[in-house]
């Protein structure tokens, strides 16, 4: 062992020298990851197209960056607030019209999630954490408002989409991010009383007052979790950066405290006015960033929530004001009401569901040639049940029944829970007689209309039964974990062979045309196949061959456009090359070799980056 502990010690300085070698890469990777948001957030913002930067730095997360549709810079606050002002002024309120913008508005918040998760702490102020909190939960505020318009609108209307056999209104509009399930009880008639929507087989029974009730029903599922607090939804992994100083993280309180100014407004019933909606969003922002912080100091203590209880069909609460409270020791992480959801163990999967029941706006009424309606200034109103009058007489529950989706795997039946707004919390009470039919349905019944989860447990994978990380290439690795339900398999890559091809597509595209094949659909996702031909005047391109990479080899294949099946055989005197360029150099002139050493590097980077925004070989 002496000898042993003498060797040690004499390799010992050279090992870490050997390490701190390759613990360089790390280093690399974060200036590399530094440079890239500096860059990519400019070019976001220009939409621009010219770089200062190498064309491998915008390859990995470019399209976080570089939608280039229109969309405003949600991390400047100029620009995101004229395009809420702008769709809050839109009188426009066709459902269609409304789920499509929600897709640009979900996008925005998603980049400020990505902006807050991917950032570094060094790099992102305190004042930068709070602007973007207030932002996202303005978006999502909106949204929801834009929601709940459309859906007046479309009330207004119920009597243009009839039901045949009951006479009364359904409808089902739905995109990816969002299903509006619309029922109204135009005929009143109590043997109506329960309905499915076809298409997504969600389903209720009402009781017999509310079937003889001026009354709509909406199933609103988001397939996002706009609802639980803020922090939950930006969950992520704790970041080694986040350690910082007790000082810093005491200055950090001081600048958000003093960001916590209170406004003056009327108030007027049931309807935040707008300034209380971006106090409640700002302590919201606040509450989110001491989240953030409390890695860096756990003990310190967290700031008051206030209590603020909202209509549900004007401004929810758990949009203006998720409240949230941390955890300082272990004692005030216990939650003593059993009905209370520990989001510690327990997650949403799945979105959303909220479920209201609404008054029946007037109907438009045909006179001679005109279409007229009686129009109120109330907006979208909440059917009461039971009634704010009743007395402790019970009153007969909603059953309802929501079909799952298809693509979340509940490994074990899930936990029911309703959204309380006053206590910013899901809960279990008031939710009964659950049956569940393994991933098809589930069927309740709840004495009153609520904003429903389904959860499961957080750690129901847990321990792992098995786990196994293996290189499959010199820069590529398959990380698989073997659960109790499940086996899962993360393969991690360097640069893709679509983002290669495009790299090396780009060096030579001075001389050579590049155009789409038929056969790239039959090539499989490892390699990509496309058709060049060599290219020096201005007219069209007479000679095409076809050409197959997979970002390591490339080679010029025997068949053409017009050959009955896809084959891999060569070309006849033709080899293989490491590269695109040296491939198609043994077939081009010196002319098209000097030109491609020639090219300027600007339009080399151009090319690129022109070819990984539209990415023509992945979607052709």
């Amino acid at each position: 062992m002496e000898k042993l502990e003498a060797k040690d010690q004499e390799r010992r300085e050279y090992e870490l020298a050997e390490l701190h070698s390759l613990e360089e890469k790390f280093v690399s990777a974060q200036l590399w990851k530094t440079k890239y948001r500096a860059h990519a957030k400019l070019q976001y913002s220009r939409c621009g197209l010219t770089s200062t930067m190498e064309g491998t730095v915008l390859a990995m997360l470019w399209e976080h960056y570089i939608a280039c549709d229109g969309s405003p810079d949600p991390t400047i606050p100029q620009e995101i607030n004229t395009f809420m002002s702008l769709w809050r002024e839109d009188r426009n309120k066709d459902i269609q019209l409304v789920v499509e913008k929600g897709q640009q508005v979900l996008n925005l918040i998603e980049k400020l999630q990505f902006f807050l998760l991917d950032t570094p702490p060094s790099e992102i102020t305190d004042k930068e954490i709070v602007q973007y909190q207030e932002t996202i939960l303005e978006l999502q505020n909106l949204l929801h408002q834009k929601y709940n318009e459309a859906t007046e609108h479309l009330l207004k209307t119920a009597s243009m989409y009839e039901d045949s056999d009951t006479g009364n209104m359904q409808a089902v509009i739905k995109d990816k991010n969002v299903t509006f399930c619309i029922w109204a009880n135009l005929k009143k008639k109590v043997r109506f009383k329960n309905h499915v929507f076809c298409d997504t087989h969600h389903g209720f029974d009402l009781p017999k007052s509310l079937a003889v009730s001026n009354v709509a029903v909406r199933i609103l599922h988001t397939h996002y979790d706009h609802v639980s607090p803020l922090w939950l939804q930006c969950q992520s992994v704790p970041k080694l950066e986040v350690l910082e100083s007790k000082e810093s993280t005491h200055h950090s309180k001081d600048n958000v405290e003093e960001l916590e100014v209170e406004k003056k407004a009327a108030e007027e019933p049931n309807v935040p006015t707008e300034e209380e909606a971006h106090s409640d969003e700002r302590k919201s922002a606040i509450s989110f960033k001491e989240k953030y912080n409390s890695v860096t100091d756990i003990n310190e203590k967290t700031e008051e929530a206030t209590e603020k209880k909202s209509e549900i069909l004007d401004i929810p609460s758990q949009v203006l004001s998720p409240q949230m409270q941390e955890e300082t020791n272990e004692k005030e992480d216990e939650i003593t009401d059993e009905n209370i959801v520990d989001l510690q163990q327990f997650v949403p999967v799945g979105g959303v569901y909220h479920i209201d029941a609404l008054q029946l706006p007037p109907q438009v009424k045909q006179v001679k040639n005109w279409n007229m309606v009686e129009l109120l200034d109330s907006g979208l109103e909440a059917y009461r049940y039971p009634p704010e009058e009743s007395d402790d007489t019970p009153y007969p529950p909603i059953q309802i029944t929501l079909r799952l989706s298809d693509n979340v795997i509940y490994c074990e039946e899930p936990v029911i829970a309703r959204w309380d707004p006053a206590g910013q919390q899901w809960r279990t009470d008031g939710i009964s007689n659950i049956t569940y039919e393994t991933q098809k349905s589930i069927t309740f019944e709840m004495g009153a209309f609520h904003t429903i989860a389904l959860l499961q447990n957080v750690h129901l994978n847990m321990p792992y039964q098995a786990w196994e990380l293996r290189p499959i290439g010199i820069n590529e690795a398959l990380l698989t974990v073997t659960t109790v339900f499940a086996e899962v398999q993360i393969q991690i890559k360097a640069p893709l062979t679509e983002v290669r091809a495009y790299h090396q597509m780009a060096l030579v595209a001075s001389a050579f045309a590049f155009g789409w094949s038929k056969w790239n659909l039959e090539a499989g996702q490892d390699q990509v196949v496309f058709k060049v031909g060599e290219h020096l005047k201005d007219d069209f391109v007479k000679d095409w061959s076809l050409y197959m990479f997979n970002g390591q080899r490339a080679l010029k294949l025997k068949i053409t456009e017009t050959s009955e099946a896809f084959s891999k055989e060569l070309e006849e005197d033709s080899e293989f090359h490491s590269t695109l360029y040296h491939m198609l150099k043994d077939f081009a002139s010196k002319e098209a070799i000097d030109r491609v050493s020639t090219a300027n590097f600007l339009f080399i980077d151009v090319v690129f980056q022109l070819l990984l925004a539209t990415r023509v070989l992945t979607y052709s």
